[in-house]
């Protein structure tokens, strides 16, 4: 267990940021799982419009690699314009 008073408030903070972090991720992945079943065009693009920005978001944040965040992107947006 870590003693120093930094140290402690480093552990706290590390924990906030990874219940943030994860709760992002995964509000994304699900998302993305409603974007897939969308049938409607029109409301896959809007859809489109928030996944893209979710996206980014985590990658700018380093919570996804940048590539990773562009791959989905550009799959979901073949997806969309396919309907």
């Amino acid at each position: 267990m870590a003693n120093h008073k930094s140290a402690l408030k480093r552990i706290r903070s590390n924990e906030a940021k990874r219940v943030l972090n994860r709760y992002q991720h995964k509000s994304t992945r699900t998302a993305i799982k409603k974007l897939r079943a969308a049938t409607d065009k029109t409301a896959a693009q809007e859809l489109l419009k928030k996944v893209t920005s979710m996206l980014d978001r985590l990658a700018k944040k380093n919570i996804i690699h940048k590539n990773k965040a562009a791959n989905n992107k550009s799959k979901l947006t073949k997806l969309v314009n396919a309907l």
